[in-house]
């Protein structure tokens, strides 16, 4: 990872934000760049090895970050790694709601949905509870397939509308002036979806994308921090999906 920032969002240095699933995919490239723009880092995942790599490679770029080992869903987790982050960063002004579970698993339904939809209202109010400094952020990810495309699993698609949903409660009843916004990825290169591109679905899916490709976690961490920023902020309650125009063509 280079120390050089990518782009300048105008972010104060020294800044905290928790990102959770930043073991690998959107989480983890949004927590690299988070960190190259010099915020201070606080990653989030129930796997620790892997947000423990994370960490280690934004510690020899030169950046500032912990790891949390935590399942969000739980509130005991929660509630001890927020206590963490404040006591090893400091007060914590962003928060990005990426972790959940694959739409691939086979869920109960009801369970599903609290893992998925509950543990980003669980993550907020605790991060709420415990005061938030002024011009604070949150972005939610949420997905194409709680907006527009349906998906094989019911609870995937009924949870990521619901943090949809969530968020724009959030943005219309703003907590000491949180703004709150969302990210839709489209199909995205993570190793969820390793193999997908060369298959037949994901040959037809991207047959109907008019960039004709799958995006990069960076394309959707790029989008997460500016909705995170300063430059972003009289923009509350948006779904800004990130799909190379896929949605608009179905």
């Amino acid at each position: 990872m280079s120390t050089k920032p990518c782009l300048d969002l105008g972010f104060t240095p020294g800044d905290v934000v928790v990102v959770s699933g930043a073991g690998s995919g959107i989480g983890r490239a949004t927590a690299l760049r988070a960190a190259q723009l010099g915020l201070r880092v606080s990653a989030w995942d129930l796997n620790a090895d892997a947000v423990t790599a994370t960490v280690d490679e934004i510690s020899r770029a030169g950046g500032l970050a912990t790891a949390v080992t935590a399942n969000v869903s739980e509130p005991d987790d929660v509630t001890t790694g927020f206590f963490e982050t404040r006591r090893a960063l400091g007060e914590v002004r962003y928060l990005v709601n990426n972790a959940g579970p694959s739409s691939a698993v086979d869920l109960d339904f009801d369970v599903a949905v609290q893992m998925s939809l509950g543990s980003v209202r669980l993550m907020t109010q605790t991060w709420l509870s415990g005061g938030v400094p002024p011009e604070a952020a949150l972005v939610n990810v949420a997905s194409v397939a709680g907006n527009v495309i349906g998906t094989e699993s019911a609870w995937y698609s009924a949870s990521k509308a619901g943090i949809t949903g969530y968020t724009r409660h959030l943005a219309a009843h703003p907590t000491a002036g949180v703004r709150s916004n969302a990210v839709a990825p489209g199909m995205t290169d993570t190793p969820r979806l390793a193999g997908f591109a060369a298959s037949e679905t994901g040959r037809r899916a991207l047959a109907r994308n008019p960039l004709k490709r799958m995006a990069t976690p960076d394309d959707i961490a790029h989008a997460i921090l500016f909705l995170l920023s300063p430059l972003a902020s009289y923009i509350n309650g948006v779904l800004l999906p990130v799909d190379g125009g896929w949605t608009v063509t179905q």
